[in-house]
């Protein structure tokens, strides 16, 4: 059985249809005092007593989210389920992998911890970090979702891509851009390169490719703020770019982002569902399904 979390039921739908699983009946109570409850139910003629497996899944992109997610584990573990899987989509915190200064907290580690009492195994797509995989308790699957990228790429551009510029926003960011290059079938691969100019300053510059009158796609893991990716893209704008896409896995879009990108001459975003926003047009279900 799917269950799905508030922030993923697109994802949850779909994935539900791709394993021909039943799809949970998920309730919400809020209280006066804020605080919130969250109960499952077997669909239809069932009952929890049928089900054997609860697939949990919920992109913690609020704190909110985190402990529903926590909520809907104990649910299923008070109702007898055999199995619960925890399929994070998007694991927020997951950047936050390592403490830099004494008194900082390794959050994601402590996240991990948090929800690693209620599983049996875990699933997250993606990770900007993949270490994260290993602060959990029981065992932790990384999926790669960057292929599926190139889907949209192939069907959606009118004229189609010839021959495109595959750019990551950086050299730690390359592979995510050889994948979807290499799920597309043609292009080149390059990244840009930051120079630190002053304490205040960095300089981006693509690498040595051929920009003039060319498709590129930008192609990253997760896009937040869209400040680094907008800069790069004006970049490309001085260079006489053609048109340019951009694709990520994770479209956290924050605040203005997705203005910063319009006003940069952004021709379409691509993104998978693993945050659910109206550029997500491809679906990350059929990466998570393969695991399960």
């Amino acid at each position: 059985m799917i269950v799905s979390g508030s922030t993923s039921q697109s994802l949850a739908a779909t994935l539900a249809t791709e394993l021909d699983e039943p799809l949970a009946v998920v309730e919400q109570t809020a209280f006066p005092d804020g605080e919130s409850k969250f109960a499952i139910d077997a669909p239809g003629e069932r009952t929890l007593a049928d089900v054997d497996r609860a697939v949990i899944v919920a992109s913690t992109t609020t704190a909110d989210a985190h402990l529903e997610v926590l909520q809907l584990q104990d649910a299923a573990r008070e109702a007898g389920i055999d199995e619960v899987v925890t399929v994070l989509p998007y694991m927020g915190y997951g950047r936050q992998d390592r403490a830099f200064e004494t008194g900082e907290p390794v959050t994601a580690r402590a996240i991990a911890r948090a929800l690693s009492p209620g599983t049996d195994r875990v699933l997250t797509v993606t990770p900007h970090e993949p270490a994260v995989c290993d602060f959990f308790d029981p065992p932790a699957t990384q999926i790669d979702a960057e292929a599926l990228l190139a889907e949209p790429l192939r069907s959606d551009p009118d004229p189609a891509l010839d021959e495109p510029l595959f750019l990551s926003p950086d050299a730690g960011a390359i592979d995510v851009a050889e994948t979807v290059r290499d799920a597309f079938g043609s292009g080149e691969v390059d990244h840009f390169e930051k120079t630190r100019t002053s304490g205040t300053e960095v300089t981006i510059e693509p690498g040595n490719a051929e920009i003039a009158g060319r498709d590129v796609v930008v192609v990253d893991d997760i896009v937040a703020t869209g400040s680094t990716m907008s800069q790069s893209i004006e970049v490309l704008q001085d260079r006489d770019v053609g048109r340019v896409f951009v694709g990520c896995v994770h479209p956290l879009l924050a605040r203005d982002a997705r203005s910063k990108l319009a006003r940069a001459g952004v021709e379409a975003i691509h993104a998978t569902d693993t945050i659910e926003r109206l550029v997500s047009t491809v679906s990350a279900a059929p990466a998570i399904a393969e695991e399960l």
